[in-house]
C-alpha cells in the first residue's frame, strides 16, 4: 500500500503530514520553507511510494477561499504537473491552525513551542490529514 501525504501550505512555511503504509495513522513530516516546497516533495516522492497528496483548502466561515488564493491555484497546479500519476486532492482546513495550536497547548508544549509558526503548520497537516482519513472512511460505509 502506498502513503497518503497531507500539505498546509503556507506562503513561508508548509507543513507536511503522512500516512503510515497501511494509511491507519497520520504523523507529522516537517515543516519546509514554500520556496523548497516542490524539490522536498520531488525528493520525498522517489523515496516513498504515495498514493495521493491532499492540499488543505483555506476557507472563510462563508465557504469563501482565504489566504494566499492565487499562490496555492499556482502551487496546485504545479503539484499536479509534477505528479501527474498521484491523485490530488482538496481537503477543507478550516480551524486547522486553531485546532493545531490548542493540540500543542493541550501537549504541554511551552510558549514558545506554541508560538512556532513550523510546530503549528506541521500539526496543521497532521489534522488535515486525519479529517481526510476520516471522510474516506465514512464514504466506504
Amino acid at each position: 500500500m502506498k502513503r497518503i501525504l497531507a500539505i498546509d501550505y503556507g506562503t513561508k512555511s508548509t507543513g507536511l503530514a503522512v500516512t503510515d503504509v497501511l494509511q491507519m495513522i497520520a504523523n507529522p513530516l516537517r515543516a519546509v520553507h514554500t520556496k523548497d516546497l516542490l524539490p522536498f516533495l520531488k525528493d520525498y516522492l522517489i523515496r516513498e511510494p504515495v498514493e495521493t497528496i491532499v492540499i488543505g483548502d483555506p476557507r472563510n466561515m462563508d465557504g469563501t477561499p482565504s489566504g494566499p488564493v492565487e499562490a496555492l491555484a499556482n502551487f496546485v497546479k504545479a503539484v499536479e504537473n509534477a505528479f501527474r500519476t498521484v491523485k490530488i486532492e482538496r481537503m477543507d482546513e478550516r480551524f486547522t491552525s486553531r485546532m493545531a495550536y490548542q493540540t500543542l497547548k493541550d501537549a504541554g508544549a511551552s510558549k514558545k513551542q506554541r508560538a512556532s509558526r513550523e510546530n503549528v503548520d506541521t500539526i496543521s497537516a497532521v489534522i488535515i490529514l486525519q479529517s481526510y482519513m476520516e471522510q474516506q472512511k465514512l464514504r466506504k460505509h
